[in-house]
């Protein structure tokens, strides 16, 4: 990332209440259920209408059957209204920022606003630049034709 997509990405996330949403994401990881890892992860996002919505990780015997934090996420986001993400935190059980999986990477992508703005370890970035060239709704709808790319 250049210093210049830096400051953009950052210019574009000033009115976002940053420090709100981690707030929400650190009360979030308290509901977490982690018998097995002892590794909360909360996360809170923003939604397109302005919702502000939550998660948190659900883990399982039978690991592979675990639910990260952002599943959790995403099916608020369904129960709530639908709608798109615009903003988004992750934290672990400290509140110290993690970088979402990378299958969770893309179900963010999936239910992302174009140029989704995330809170990572590395600062403000945008959904393109923790999952560059994804492949999602967008790239169907530019291939069916219902799109520009």
């Amino acid at each position: 990332m250049t210093d210049q997509t830096a400051t953009e990405a950052a210019a574009r996330g000033a009115d976002i209440d940053w420090a709100g949403l981690h707030e929400l994401a650190v009360e979030a990881a308290t509901h977490a259920y982690v018998p097995y890892s002892k590794f909360p992860v909360g996360v809170a996002a923003v939604v397109d209408d302005g919702r502000i919505i939550s998660g948190a990780n659900v883990e399982n015997a039978s690991y592979g059957l675990t639910l990260c934090a952002e599943c959790s996420l995403v099916s608020a986001l369904h129960m709530t209204g639908g709608g798109k993400l615009t903003a988004f935190v992750c934290v672990d059980g400290n509140g110290d920022a993690l970088m979402p999986c990378g299958r969770c990477r893309q179900l963010l992508f999936e239910h992302s606003a174009e140029g989704m703005l995330l809170a990572t370890v590395s600062g403000i970035r945008t959904i393109d630049e923790v999952i560059p060239d994804a492949f999602g709704p967008r790239t169907l709808a530019v291939y069916r034709g219902e799109e520009q790319a």
